[in-house]
């Protein structure tokens, strides 16, 4: 239970201690959407805080989008559910001049998905994006950043990155969507995906993704490092990908 206690181990403000706790509370389902907080005599006896301290962690939700309500009155939480993304749906080519599968989910999901392309450009890598590639500490590769959302809400900063040798010549340089996603031009290429590797993790948001996703505060973003093998266990795609860590979790399936 956080206290104002300065010898505690959570160095945090305090509103953002309670706000931490109602959060997951949220998340869980322990506190469903549409339900009332507790009063603020309630959390300021729980969690051993002032009125101002109450007031100032539950605003912190409502920014977050998790709480509507007025000071005063009484706060509910909004309607509100973590939105699942199953990497499994939009790793595969999908059949000539189809969409992009990540279109054809967000449309079964009843949302209007959107890609906006940011920029395309030779570059060189990060060091661990440069290491998956085999391209060498002084190697390039080519770049292609993109931001996608649901109905005209950023939900995720893409920046996706292939080896010179192959993008070089082909659509992969030009600064335009290509149909059906580089999974389908890369198969047509003659490198269809035959093995993913995902590592995903939770990170402080850089200030690019703080300001792209449009986050409210500081909260986590989950970042997910993908290596794409094509035959002969050759890299041909690594994907950076970052999403709002209190809007979305992935599920895979074993």
């Amino acid at each position: 239970m956080p206290k104002a206690d300065l010898d505690a181990y959570d160095r945090r403000p305090l509103h953002e201690r309670i706000a931490a706790d109602l959060r997951d509370e949220i998340m869980s389902g322990d506190l469903p959407p549409g339900t009332s907080f507790p009063s603020t005599a309630q959390l300021k006896d729980r969690f051993d805080a002032s009125n101002a301290t109450v007031q100032k962690a539950l605003q912190v939700l409502k920014d977050e989008g998790l709480a509507v309500g007025r000071a005063g009155a009484s706060v509910t939480v909004r309607e509100h559910r973590q939105e699942t993304i199953r990497p499994a749906d939009t790793g595969k080519p999908v059949p000539p001049g189809d969409q992009y599968s990540w279109l054809t989910v967000a449309t079964r999901k009843s949302k209007r998905g959107s890609i906006e392309l940011q920029e395309v450009a030779e570059v060189q890598p990060p060091a661990d994006v440069a290491e998956a590639l085999r391209v060498g500490p002084d190697g390039t590769a080519v770049m292609r950043c993109q931001i996608l959302s649901y109905d005209d809400v950023p939900v995720e900063l893409v920046k996706s990155y292939y080896p010179v040798e192959l993008a070089r010549g082909t659509a992969m340089t030009e600064r335009r969507k290509i149909r059906g996603g580089t999974p389908s031009l890369l198969a047509e290429m003659g490198y269809p995906p035959r093995h993913t590797v995902d590592r995903v993790s939770a990170r402080v948001p850089t200030q690019e993704q703080f300001e792209v996703l449009e986050l409210p505060t500081d909260l986590p973003v989950l970042r997910t490092f993908r290596v794409v093998y094509s035959d002969d266990d050759r890299p041909i795609e690594v994907t950076v990908m970052a999403k709002a860590g209190h809007l979305y979790e992935l599920q895979y399936e074993f």
